[in-house]
């Protein structure tokens, strides 16, 4: 499965524990980051990520566009609600785009440890299915 991960500043911390805490399950995965969140991760973990841009770049934008092309499986998105985004549009279409093509979205770490469970056993498989009936 192919899983977008991603942190604004104040919670970039909060992503690598995470990473590092179900990195036996993630590594079993594509992963993909925004810049310096994928960055952050690699180095502390040394798990193989793409990475785009840095989100108010355009790397949310990047990841919406795999979402539109079902090219993405999931996401997790840890933001930080107490502090403006610069990018907040561009935030707020990826979240939008997670609703209208049914892609499970984290947007806190106690969402993304349910959606990691349920990864591990296998509470995903319908993606498979949407992504051979794509040719994927």
């Amino acid at each position: 499965m192919k899983i977008a991960l991603i942190a604004h500043d104040k919670k970039k911390a909060d992503m690598i524990q995470f990473v590092i805490a179900y990195k036996a399950i993630l590594e079993k995965h594509e992963l993909y980051a925004t810049g310096t969140t994928g960055l952050r991760i690699h180095e502390a973990t040394g798990l193989p990520i793409h990475r785009f841009q840095s989100g108010p770049l355009g790397g949310d934008q990047e990841i919406g566009a795999m979402i539109a092309q079902n090219k993405m499986d999931m996401v997790i998105f840890f933001r930080d609600p107490l502090t403006a985004q610069p990018h907040e549009p561009d935030v707020s279409a990826l979240i939008r785009l997670c609703d209208v093509y049914s892609i499970p979205l984290a947007t806190n770490m106690g969402t993304a440890e349910i959606l990691i469970k349920g990864l591990e056993r296998g509470d995903f498989a319908w993606r498979k299915i949407i992504n051979e009936k794509q040719g994927e």
